[in-house]
Protein backbone atom coordinates (compact mmCIF):
# COMPACT_ATOMS: atom_id res chain seq x y z
CA UNK A 1 0.00 0.00 0.00
CA UNK A 2 2.76 2.45 0.95
CA UNK A 3 4.65 1.33 -2.17
CA UNK A 4 1.74 2.33 -4.39
CA UNK A 5 0.87 5.56 -2.55
CA UNK A 6 4.32 6.94 -1.81
CA UNK A 7 6.25 5.69 -4.83
CA UNK A 8 3.84 5.23 -7.71
CA UNK A 9 1.58 8.19 -6.91
CA UNK A 10 3.60 10.77 -4.98
CA UNK A 11 7.27 10.24 -5.90
CA UNK A 12 6.93 12.43 -9.00
CA UNK A 13 6.05 15.33 -6.67
CA UNK A 14 8.43 14.38 -3.86
CA UNK A 15 11.56 12.72 -5.35
CA UNK A 16 12.78 11.62 -1.92
CA UNK A 17 9.97 9.04 -1.93
CA UNK A 18 11.77 7.19 -4.73
CA UNK A 19 13.47 5.16 -1.98
CA UNK A 20 10.25 3.14 -1.78
CA UNK A 21 11.04 1.60 -5.16
CA UNK A 22 13.85 -0.40 -3.58
CA UNK A 23 12.94 -3.76 -2.08
CA UNK A 24 15.81 -3.51 0.41
CA UNK A 25 14.45 -0.23 1.82
CA UNK A 26 10.94 -1.62 2.10
CA UNK A 27 12.36 -4.76 3.68
CA UNK A 28 13.95 -2.68 6.43
CA UNK A 29 10.68 -0.80 6.80
CA UNK A 30 8.76 -4.07 7.24
CA UNK A 31 11.41 -5.27 9.69
CA UNK A 32 11.16 -2.28 12.04
CA UNK A 33 7.37 -2.11 11.73
CA UNK A 34 6.97 -5.76 12.79
CA UNK A 35 9.52 -5.58 15.58
CA UNK A 36 7.86 -2.54 17.17
CA UNK A 37 4.38 -4.00 16.57
CA UNK A 38 5.27 -7.16 18.50
CA UNK A 39 6.92 -5.25 21.35
CA UNK A 40 3.81 -3.10 21.80
CA UNK A 41 0.93 -5.44 20.95
CA UNK A 42 2.09 -8.79 22.35
CA UNK A 43 1.97 -7.71 26.03
CA UNK A 44 -1.47 -6.18 25.43
CA UNK A 45 -2.58 -9.50 23.93
CA UNK A 46 -1.20 -11.42 26.93
CA UNK A 47 -3.03 -9.17 29.37
CA UNK A 48 -6.23 -9.51 27.33
CA UNK A 49 -6.03 -13.31 27.55
CA UNK A 50 -5.61 -13.06 31.32
CA UNK A 51 -8.56 -10.65 31.68
CA UNK A 52 -10.80 -12.91 29.62
CA UNK A 53 -9.91 -15.78 31.90
CA UNK A 54 -8.82 -17.96 29.01
CA UNK A 55 -6.92 -20.94 30.34
CA UNK A 56 -3.42 -21.54 29.09
CA UNK A 57 -2.21 -24.39 26.95
CA UNK A 58 -2.53 -27.77 28.70
CA UNK A 59 0.69 -29.64 29.44
CA UNK A 60 1.29 -33.23 28.34
CA UNK A 61 0.80 -35.63 31.26
CA UNK A 62 3.73 -37.76 30.08
CA UNK A 63 6.07 -34.78 29.65
CA UNK A 64 9.04 -33.75 31.80
CA UNK A 65 8.01 -32.82 35.34
CA UNK A 66 9.73 -29.44 35.06
CA UNK A 67 7.03 -28.42 32.57
CA UNK A 68 4.38 -28.35 35.30
CA UNK A 69 5.44 -24.77 36.07
CA UNK A 70 4.39 -23.83 32.53
CA UNK A 71 0.79 -24.88 33.14
CA UNK A 72 -1.53 -21.92 32.63
CA UNK A 73 0.89 -19.92 30.46
CA UNK A 74 -1.14 -18.12 27.76
CA UNK A 75 -0.91 -19.55 24.26
CA UNK A 76 -1.81 -18.40 20.72
CA UNK A 77 0.84 -15.65 20.94
CA UNK A 78 1.66 -16.50 17.33
CA UNK A 79 -1.58 -14.78 16.34
CA UNK A 80 0.11 -11.41 16.90
CA UNK A 81 2.99 -12.55 14.67
CA UNK A 82 0.56 -13.47 11.90
CA UNK A 83 -1.21 -10.11 12.14
CA UNK A 84 2.08 -8.18 12.16
CA UNK A 85 3.54 -9.97 9.14
CA UNK A 86 0.29 -9.66 7.18
CA UNK A 87 -0.01 -5.94 7.90
CA UNK A 88 3.62 -5.28 7.00
CA UNK A 89 3.20 -7.13 3.70
CA UNK A 90 0.11 -5.07 2.86
CA UNK A 91 2.00 -1.89 3.73
CA UNK A 92 5.41 -2.49 2.17
CA UNK A 93 5.02 -5.06 -0.64
CA UNK A 94 4.05 -4.42 -4.26
CA UNK A 95 0.47 -5.70 -4.13
CA UNK A 96 0.36 -6.14 -7.90
CA UNK A 97 2.61 -9.20 -7.54
CA UNK A 98 0.56 -12.40 -7.41
CA UNK A 99 3.11 -14.36 -5.37
CA UNK A 100 2.66 -11.90 -2.49
CA UNK A 101 -1.04 -12.70 -2.26
CA UNK A 102 -0.69 -16.48 -2.52
CA UNK A 103 2.08 -16.43 0.12
CA UNK A 104 -0.12 -14.43 2.48
CA UNK A 105 -3.03 -16.76 1.76
CA UNK A 106 -0.98 -19.83 2.68
CA UNK A 107 0.31 -18.06 5.79
CA UNK A 108 -3.11 -17.04 7.06
CA UNK A 109 -4.93 -20.26 6.19
CA UNK A 110 -2.36 -22.32 8.08
CA UNK A 111 -2.71 -19.87 10.96
CA UNK A 112 -6.47 -20.50 10.91
CA UNK A 113 -5.93 -24.27 11.15
CA UNK A 114 -3.55 -23.67 14.06
CA UNK A 115 -6.08 -21.38 15.72
CA UNK A 116 -8.76 -24.08 15.56
CA UNK A 117 -6.32 -26.53 17.09
CA UNK A 118 -5.29 -24.13 19.87
CA UNK A 119 -8.87 -23.16 20.62
CA UNK A 120 -9.91 -26.79 21.03
CA UNK A 121 -6.95 -27.41 23.35
CA UNK A 122 -7.85 -24.39 25.48
CA UNK A 123 -11.61 -24.93 25.68
CA UNK A 124 -11.38 -28.70 26.18
CA UNK A 125 -8.15 -28.46 28.23
CA UNK A 126 -6.89 -31.36 26.15
CA UNK A 127 -3.33 -31.29 24.76
CA UNK A 128 -4.38 -33.25 21.65
CA UNK A 129 -6.45 -30.52 19.92
CA UNK A 130 -7.60 -31.37 16.39
CA UNK A 131 -7.18 -34.98 15.35
CA UNK A 132 -4.26 -35.80 13.06
CA UNK A 133 -6.71 -36.62 10.29
CA UNK A 134 -8.58 -33.32 10.59
CA UNK A 135 -5.37 -31.33 10.63
CA UNK A 136 -3.94 -33.23 7.65
CA UNK A 137 -7.07 -32.68 5.55
CA UNK A 138 -6.95 -28.93 6.18
CA UNK A 139 -3.23 -28.75 5.48
CA UNK A 140 -3.41 -30.83 2.29
CA UNK A 141 -6.23 -28.67 0.94
CA UNK A 142 -4.31 -25.43 1.53
CA UNK A 143 -1.04 -26.77 0.12
CA UNK A 144 -2.80 -28.24 -2.93
CA UNK A 145 -4.51 -24.89 -3.54
CA UNK A 146 -1.12 -23.14 -3.48
CA UNK A 147 0.42 -25.75 -5.78
CA UNK A 148 -2.50 -25.41 -8.17
CA UNK A 149 -1.91 -21.65 -8.33
CA UNK A 150 1.73 -22.27 -9.25
CA UNK A 151 0.71 -24.62 -12.05
CA UNK A 152 -1.89 -22.13 -13.30
CA UNK A 153 0.69 -19.32 -13.31
CA UNK A 154 3.07 -21.37 -15.51
CA UNK A 155 5.60 -21.88 -12.72
CA UNK A 156 8.45 -24.27 -13.66
CA UNK A 157 7.42 -27.78 -12.60
CA UNK A 158 10.95 -28.82 -11.75
CA UNK A 159 13.17 -29.67 -8.79
CA UNK A 160 16.39 -27.66 -8.74
CA UNK A 161 19.46 -29.56 -7.57
CA UNK A 162 21.85 -27.59 -5.33
CA UNK A 163 25.63 -27.52 -5.99
CA UNK A 164 24.99 -28.12 -9.71
CA UNK A 165 24.69 -25.48 -12.42
CA UNK A 166 21.30 -25.34 -14.10
CA UNK A 167 20.41 -28.94 -13.31
CA UNK A 168 16.73 -29.46 -12.62
CA UNK A 169 14.62 -32.59 -12.56
CA UNK A 170 11.24 -32.32 -14.33
CA UNK A 171 8.44 -33.31 -11.95
CA UNK A 172 5.44 -33.09 -14.25
CA UNK A 173 2.31 -34.44 -12.55
CA UNK A 174 4.32 -35.11 -9.40
CA UNK A 175 4.79 -31.38 -8.84
CA UNK A 176 1.56 -30.86 -6.87
CA UNK A 177 2.08 -33.77 -4.43
CA UNK A 178 5.71 -32.65 -4.05
CA UNK A 179 4.65 -29.13 -3.08
CA UNK A 180 2.06 -30.54 -0.68
CA UNK A 181 4.74 -32.71 0.94
CA UNK A 182 7.21 -29.82 1.35
CA UNK A 183 4.65 -27.37 2.75
CA UNK A 184 2.94 -29.80 5.12
CA UNK A 185 6.22 -31.35 6.20
CA UNK A 186 7.74 -27.99 7.09
CA UNK A 187 4.60 -26.81 8.86
CA UNK A 188 4.40 -29.87 11.08
CA UNK A 189 8.17 -29.92 11.66
CA UNK A 190 8.10 -26.40 13.09
CA UNK A 191 5.11 -27.34 15.22
CA UNK A 192 6.94 -30.37 16.64
CA UNK A 193 9.96 -28.21 17.47
CA UNK A 194 7.83 -25.73 19.41
CA UNK A 195 8.13 -27.55 22.72
CA UNK A 196 10.50 -25.37 24.75
CA UNK A 197 10.51 -21.63 25.43
CA UNK A 198 11.89 -19.91 22.34
CA UNK A 199 13.16 -23.14 20.78
CA UNK A 200 11.18 -22.99 17.51
CA UNK A 201 11.25 -19.25 16.86
CA UNK A 202 15.07 -19.17 16.74
CA UNK A 203 15.43 -21.58 13.79
CA UNK A 204 12.38 -19.99 12.16
CA UNK A 205 14.27 -16.68 12.10
CA UNK A 206 17.46 -18.19 10.70
CA UNK A 207 15.58 -20.07 7.96
CA UNK A 208 13.51 -16.97 7.11
CA UNK A 209 16.67 -14.84 6.89
CA UNK A 210 18.32 -17.46 4.65
CA UNK A 211 15.38 -17.55 2.27
CA UNK A 212 15.11 -13.76 2.28
CA UNK A 213 18.55 -13.80 0.67
CA UNK A 214 17.56 -16.57 -1.76
CA UNK A 215 14.38 -14.73 -2.77
CA UNK A 216 16.18 -11.44 -3.31
CA UNK A 217 18.85 -13.14 -5.42
CA UNK A 218 16.34 -15.16 -7.46
CA UNK A 219 14.21 -12.07 -8.04
CA UNK A 220 17.13 -10.01 -9.38
CA UNK A 221 17.86 -10.81 -13.03
CA UNK A 222 21.54 -9.82 -12.98
CA UNK A 223 22.48 -11.35 -9.62
CA UNK A 224 20.62 -14.58 -10.34
CA UNK A 225 22.40 -14.88 -13.70
CA UNK A 226 25.79 -14.25 -12.08
CA UNK A 227 25.19 -16.83 -9.32
CA UNK A 228 23.51 -19.28 -11.71
CA UNK A 229 20.29 -19.63 -9.74
CA UNK A 230 16.79 -19.79 -11.24
CA UNK A 231 15.39 -16.35 -12.00
CA UNK A 232 11.85 -15.84 -10.72
CA UNK A 233 10.42 -12.40 -11.61
CA UNK A 234 9.31 -10.19 -8.69
CA UNK A 235 10.38 -12.76 -6.10
CA UNK A 236 12.27 -10.04 -4.25
CA UNK A 237 8.90 -8.92 -2.87
CA UNK A 238 8.75 -12.16 -0.87
CA UNK A 239 12.02 -11.21 0.83
CA UNK A 240 10.09 -8.33 2.41
CA UNK A 241 7.64 -10.79 3.97
CA UNK A 242 10.55 -12.88 5.22
CA UNK A 243 12.22 -9.82 6.74
CA UNK A 244 8.94 -9.19 8.56
CA UNK A 245 8.97 -12.77 9.85
CA UNK A 246 12.52 -12.36 11.20
CA UNK A 247 11.55 -9.12 12.96
CA UNK A 248 8.35 -10.61 14.34
CA UNK A 249 10.36 -13.52 15.63
CA UNK A 250 12.69 -11.17 17.49
CA UNK A 251 9.77 -9.25 18.95
CA UNK A 252 7.97 -12.43 19.94
CA UNK A 253 11.14 -13.86 21.50
CA UNK A 254 11.16 -10.89 23.87
CA UNK A 255 8.14 -12.49 25.59
CA UNK A 256 8.72 -16.12 24.63
CA UNK A 257 12.29 -16.43 25.94
CA UNK A 258 12.79 -18.65 28.98
CA UNK A 259 10.76 -18.45 31.17
CA UNK A 260 8.06 -17.75 28.59
CA UNK A 261 5.25 -15.27 29.23
CA UNK A 262 3.36 -16.62 26.22
CA UNK A 263 3.53 -19.62 23.90
CA UNK A 264 3.39 -19.42 20.13
CA UNK A 265 0.81 -22.15 19.84
CA UNK A 266 -0.14 -23.98 16.67
CA UNK A 267 -1.52 -20.67 15.38
CA UNK A 268 2.00 -19.39 14.89
CA UNK A 269 3.94 -22.64 14.42
CA UNK A 270 1.80 -24.09 11.62
CA UNK A 271 1.62 -20.73 9.85
CA UNK A 272 5.35 -20.03 10.01
CA UNK A 273 6.29 -23.54 8.97
CA UNK A 274 3.78 -23.58 6.13
CA UNK A 275 4.94 -20.26 4.69
CA UNK A 276 8.62 -21.23 4.91
CA UNK A 277 7.92 -24.43 3.02
CA UNK A 278 5.98 -22.58 0.33
CA UNK A 279 8.67 -19.91 -0.04
CA UNK A 280 11.27 -22.67 -0.52
CA UNK A 281 9.20 -23.89 -3.47
CA UNK A 282 8.78 -20.37 -4.85
CA UNK A 283 12.52 -19.71 -5.04
CA UNK A 284 13.31 -23.23 -6.29
CA UNK A 285 15.46 -24.07 -3.25
CA UNK A 286 13.39 -26.88 -1.76
CA UNK A 287 16.28 -29.25 -1.05
CA UNK A 288 18.27 -26.55 0.74
CA UNK A 289 15.42 -26.42 3.26
CA UNK A 290 16.58 -29.81 4.55
CA UNK A 291 19.91 -28.17 5.46
CA UNK A 292 18.84 -24.71 6.64
CA UNK A 293 15.94 -26.26 8.57
CA UNK A 294 18.07 -29.10 9.87
CA UNK A 295 16.84 -28.60 13.44
CA UNK A 296 13.26 -29.12 12.26
CA UNK A 297 14.31 -32.20 10.28
CA UNK A 298 16.02 -33.83 13.26
CA UNK A 299 13.07 -33.07 15.56
CA UNK A 300 10.68 -34.67 13.07
CA UNK A 301 12.87 -37.71 12.44
CA UNK A 302 13.15 -38.30 16.19
CA UNK A 303 9.35 -38.51 16.44
CA UNK A 304 9.09 -40.86 13.43
CA UNK A 305 11.88 -43.12 14.67
CA UNK A 306 10.42 -43.23 18.18
CA UNK A 307 6.92 -44.04 16.97
CA UNK A 308 7.83 -46.85 14.61
CA UNK A 309 10.50 -48.30 16.87
CA UNK A 310 7.94 -48.65 19.63
CA UNK A 311 5.28 -49.93 17.24
CA UNK A 312 7.44 -52.62 15.68
CA UNK A 313 9.98 -53.43 18.43
CA UNK A 314 8.21 -52.23 21.60
CA UNK A 315 11.41 -50.32 22.38
CA UNK A 316 12.10 -46.60 22.53
CA UNK A 317 15.19 -45.12 20.89
CA UNK A 318 14.95 -41.86 22.83
CA UNK A 319 13.85 -41.26 26.39
CA UNK A 320 11.15 -39.05 24.92
CA UNK A 321 10.38 -37.50 21.53
CA UNK A 322 10.74 -34.92 20.05
CA UNK A 323 14.44 -35.04 20.74
CA UNK A 324 14.59 -31.84 22.80
CA UNK A 325 12.66 -33.69 25.51
CA UNK A 326 15.23 -36.49 25.34
CA UNK A 327 17.94 -34.04 26.33
CA UNK A 328 15.72 -32.63 29.08
CA UNK A 329 15.30 -36.08 30.61
CA UNK A 330 19.06 -36.56 30.39
CA UNK A 331 19.39 -33.60 32.76
CA UNK A 332 20.22 -30.76 30.37
CA UNK A 333 18.85 -27.40 31.49
CA UNK A 334 16.16 -26.02 29.20
CA UNK A 335 18.09 -22.80 28.31
CA UNK A 336 21.15 -24.89 27.37
CA UNK A 337 19.11 -27.03 24.95
CA UNK A 338 17.52 -23.96 23.39
CA UNK A 339 20.74 -22.03 22.86
CA UNK A 340 22.60 -25.03 21.46
CA UNK A 341 19.81 -25.71 18.99
CA UNK A 342 19.95 -22.03 17.97
CA UNK A 343 23.71 -22.29 17.42
CA UNK A 344 23.25 -25.35 15.20
CA UNK A 345 20.53 -23.54 13.26
CA UNK A 346 22.74 -20.50 12.63
CA UNK A 347 25.62 -22.68 11.40
CA UNK A 348 23.29 -24.60 9.07
CA UNK A 349 21.84 -21.35 7.72
CA UNK A 350 25.30 -19.99 6.93
CA UNK A 351 26.25 -23.26 5.23
CA UNK A 352 23.05 -23.08 3.16
CA UNK A 353 24.02 -19.65 1.88
CA UNK A 354 27.36 -20.98 0.65
CA UNK A 355 25.46 -23.00 -1.93
CA UNK A 356 24.96 -19.76 -3.83
CA UNK A 357 28.62 -19.95 -4.84
CA UNK A 358 29.24 -23.71 -4.68
CA UNK A 359 27.79 -24.50 -8.10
Amino acid sequence: MLYHILYQWLSSYYPVLNVFRYQTFRGFGAFFFCFLFLLVVEPLFIRKLHRLGIKGQPIRDDGPRDHEVKRGTPTMGGLVVVVAVTLSALLFCDLAVGSVWITLLVFNLFAYVGFLDDWKKITKQDSKGLSERQKLIFQCSIAALAAGWLVWSSFPLTLQLPFLKQVALPLGILFIPFVVFVVIGTSNAVNLTDGLDGLAIGPVMTVAATYAVFCYVSGHSEISRYLVVPYVPNLGEISIILAAIVASGLGFLWYNAFPAQVFMGDTGALALGGVLGFVAVLCKQELILVVSGGVFVVETLSVIIQRYSYKWRRKRVFRMAPIHHHFELKGWAEPKIIVRFWIISIVLALFSLTTLKLR
